[in-house]
């Protein structure tokens, strides 16, 4: 029995001993793994932070260049005000076109053409755009700023430092939001965004320059070409409404003569009412004769014909009254609806020939102003 127990305690101890031996360097190893991933991490964390960096870098630059741009762009706008502002007033009266000719006409294309060599040097859109993307680079690069404190201090954590202590539940834990790939995608991302919307702004700046370079000689024309299109304009709506009162004279004839159809029909109806009660009060009469005398003769016949004869008229005549009626009904719509459109072609022509061609009879700037535009490229 002693032997069993004595063989028993040894395997024991040799077990135990095994076990300390195999849970310590199980500890030493997995420790030792951590601070390595931790290392790696704080790598990763430092390389994403300073791509970060560097187009935020790469972006601000950028963004003081589109200022600069945008300056440049504003000086040569102030120098065209004038012409501008016809074109933007001329398209403001030009809203006030009633019904169908409220319409994108060749004119209001031309307008929009000039009003756009202007305004697409503006830059205020692009700059939120790229001080949005700069904005994201700065919080991920915030973040990972303070991800990296963190791990870095992990790292340098050993089993002798201050501050270490049991929290019971933490390995239960996990508030991650992201895993390693959705981690780098997500910073790739926004430098990916940032470096669009630099390329953006620099099209723009391109574009801002060229349109510049371009702007002297294509207000001269346009303003030629919305001239043009604003006579051609002008003349077709003329033949429009002279057109449509022609329409109207005709029309107003063709309700006086149908007025007089429809009282002609209404008298006509009415003057059957007394043949048919003359009819009518003979047959009744008639009924009242007596015995053999009640006789179906030649007279009841002639009466009994008459009625029908008056009923059928009476009913020619009403169907004859309704379609007049109906047919005076769509002139009389046909008459308000050419004349609120001769009113629509009135008031186009009001803003056409008089506001806006009111407002064009000589070129809006000096010619000469083209040099202002030679500028350095942004």
């Amino acid at each position: 029995m002693s032997d069993t127990e004595r063989s028993f305690a040894e395997r024991l101890r040799a077990d135990t001993w095994r076990a300390v031996k195999e849970t310590d360097a199980r500890t030493r190893n997995r420790q030792n793994d951590v601070t390595k991933r931790l290392g790696e991490r704080v790598y990763d964390i430092s390389f994403w932070k300073s791509e970060l960096n560097n187009e935020i870098n790469a972006m601000a630059t950028e963004i003081e260049n589109l200022k600069e741009c945008k300056q440049t762009c504003e000086k040569a706008l102030a120098d065209s005000a004038n012409p501008l502002h016809i074109s933007e007033e001329c398209l403001l009266n030009r809203e006030k076109r009633q019904g169908i000719d409220l319409v994108n006409d060749d004119v209001e294309k031309s307008l929009v053409k000039v009003t756009t060599l202007f305004i697409s040097s503006q830059t205020d859109r692009r700059v939120e755009m790229d001080r949005a993307a700069q904005h994201a680079l700065e919080i991920d690069a915030k973040d990972k700023h303070h991800a990296q404190g963190i791990d870095d201090r992990m790292q340098q954590l050993r089993n002798t430092s201050a501050g270490i202590g049991y929290i019971p539940g933490v390995e239960n834990i996990d508030n991650t939001i992201t895993i390693p790939e959705s981690w780098a995608r997500y910073t790739q991302e926004n430098i990916a965004r940032s470096q669009r919307e630099r390329a953006a702004s620099e099209r723009l700046r391109g574009e801002i320059d060229s349109t510049l370079r371009q702007c002297a000689n294509d207000m001269w024309n346009n303003f030629n070409a919305v001239n043009n299109a604003f006579n051609t304009r002008i003349r077709e709506t003329t033949d429009a409404r002279n057109k449509l009162q022609a329409h109207l004279q005709k029309t107003m004839q063709e309700i006086f003569d149908m007025e007089r159809n429809v009282a002609l029909l209404r008298k006509s109806i009415q003057d059957k009412e007394h043949p048919m009660q003359v009819a009518q009060t003979r047959l009744d009469e008639r009924t009242r004769r007596i015995n053999v005398e009640l006789c179906n003769d030649a007279v009841m016949k002639s009466l009994q014909r008459e009625v029908a004869e008056l009923r059928e008229s009476i009913c020619i005549l009403k169907e004859r009254l309704r379609t007049s009626e109906l047919s005076l009904a769509r002139l009389l719509k046909t008459k308000a609806t050419l004349e609120y459109d001769i009113s629509v072609k009135d008031n186009t022509l009001k803003i056409d020939a008089s506001f806006c061609m009111g407002m064009r009879k000589g070129f809006p700037m000096d010619p000469k102003v083209g040099p202002i535009f030679q500028m350095p490229i942004c």
